[in-house]
């Protein structure tokens, strides 16, 4: 087992990372820029190092800096925690080439999955339902058409190397084939230096389900069944739960063994998701893979009483995992609790928290980093806590999730929490009769 681990990363990821590494008995080294001076995971770290200025191209995207930190402090593994340098095939390999154990996928697996064309190409060759589209990427407007016709309009045209929803355009017919064309290879070349498109059957009325799997080195695989993430803003998920409303033992046990074939087809080493869209009919198909630790695996961890950050760093030692799959015992749902004004577009809210109270109770998680009199840089993603809630049903929850954000007081910036409570009260999300277009049409006229 490592001896001491250093950690990649800022905020509550950082945090939680800590706290599985002390109970485990393993030294930890906390990396961070002067922005995050006064962070939590900075004050509970057994080491710390400061390397660079707030832009993350100085501190926690500068692979030199974070490799000597490493060095310096003689840490023997690197946990990217999610974000920033956490799917870095180039990090990877650094961490490979100077004996540092990376506690996250292989270069090979980053590059693998991380282009969408290879990665569906992959999970079609394991047996995994891929979206009807494009072989491959597209060379040109001509052949992109012709592909249309053939898959079937509405289609949408994808960056290879995206996320987030940046390089993605719905065409619904030819005549407005060519605007997305090249607004989709504008936008994927400026934010990811790669403009190359595939094209995908555009799904409609879809749930974005994902399964969280772990692999071991012996080419061994099992999950930890699913989370539903289709409440999105652009793309970017705001609430996940577990189980899904509309996810039935049926389609839970098809896309789990789906997720495993595709995991152990490529041998996957450490946490990952395999992403899914579930259509009206309960059909799904694969959409991408995220080798990483995500967002929202605490909803797994509550329901199935499995630390995958410990499973992440055993995994990592080279230890086996238990080969068995595991299933939800009780329901459980996260709202982000970002520093964004909802009332204004979600507007980022950066500034110093003057009052915090947090909720509290059965059933009540926080992952947070924040506290009374913490100043949130402007540098950063807005998210500065989950809260957490599971219960015996459904129902249960979402009433324990409204008590739990009417309680939960941060003054001095604005939050999306009166978005959440709002959403609560929401009778088609109460019904669990949704699609990822829900917020589309949400009234946030509505939130006080």
């Amino acid at each position: 087992m490592f001896k001491k681990i250093l950690i990649a990363n800022r905020g509550e990821i950082a945090l939680r990372i800590i706290r599985t590494c002390r109970e485990m008995g393993i030294r930890t080294v906390a990396v961070y820029s002067k922005a995050d001076k006064e962070s939590l995971h900075v004050k509970f770290a057994d080491e710390a190092i400061c390397i660079g200025e707030a832009p993350s191209s100085d501190s926690y995207l500068n692979i030199t800096r974070i490799i000597s930190a490493a060095e310096i402090t003689n840490a023997d593994a690197i946990h990217p925690g999610y974000g920033f340098l956490s799917e870095n095939a180039e990090f990877s390999e650094v961490c490979r080439e100077y004996g540092i154990k990376f506690i996250g996928a292989s270069p090979e697996m980053i590059n693998g999955m991380g282009d969408k064309a290879s990665a569906k190409a992959t999970m079609k060759k394991a047996g995994v339902p891929v979206i009807p589209g494009s072989e491959g990427l597209l060379k040109s407007v001509a052949e992109g058409k012709k592909q249309a016709v053939k898959v079937g309009y509405p289609v949408i045209l994808k960056a290879t190397a995206g996320g987030g929803g940046r390089g993605m355009r719905i065409v619904k017919d030819e005549s407005g084939f060519q605007k997305a064309w090249d607004d989709a290879r504008q936008e994927s070349g400026a934010a990811f230096g790669n403009d190359a498109l595939y094209m995908e059957k555009y799904i409609e009325e879809p749930r974005h389900i994902e399964i969280q799997i772990i692999g071991d080195s012996n080419g061994k695989a099992c999950h930890l069944s699913e989370r539903d993430c289709s409440i999105q803003r652009r793309h970017q998920k705001l609430i996940e739960e577990t189980p899904s409303p509309v996810v039935t033992d049926e389609i839970r046990d098809k896309m789990g063994a789906a997720a495993i074939a595709g995991a152990e087809a490529i041998k996957y080493e450490g946490a990952g998701t395999v992403e899914f869209l579930l259509d009206k009919h309960g059909d799904f198909y694969f959409m991408e893979m995220n080798t990483r630790i995500q967002v929202e695996h605490p909803i797994t961890e509550e329901v199935t009483d499995f630390d995958l950050i410990k499973e992440q760093i055993k995994v990592a030692a080279g230890i086996s995992i238990t080969g068995k799959n595991y299933f939800p015992k009780l329901f459980c749902m996260e709202c982000r609790i970002n520093a964004e004004d909802p009332t204004k577009d979600f507007r980022p809210s950066p500034g110093k928290i003057t009052n915090l109270h947090m909720p509290g109770g059965r059933g009540i998680r926080i992952d947070s980093h924040v506290y009374a009199g913490y100043t949130i840089p402007p540098n950063y993603d807005s998210m500065i806590a989950k809260l957490i809630v599971s219960g015996q049903s459904r129902e249960e929850v979402m009433t324990r999730m409204k008590r739990a954000l009417q309680e939960f007081v941060i003054e001095g910036i604005k939050t999306t929490i009166p978005f959440h409570i709002k959403l609560m009260e929401d009778e088609e999300f109460k019904s669990g009769n949704f699609t990822t277009a829900f917020l589309e049409t949400f009234d946030f006229s509505a939130i006080k």
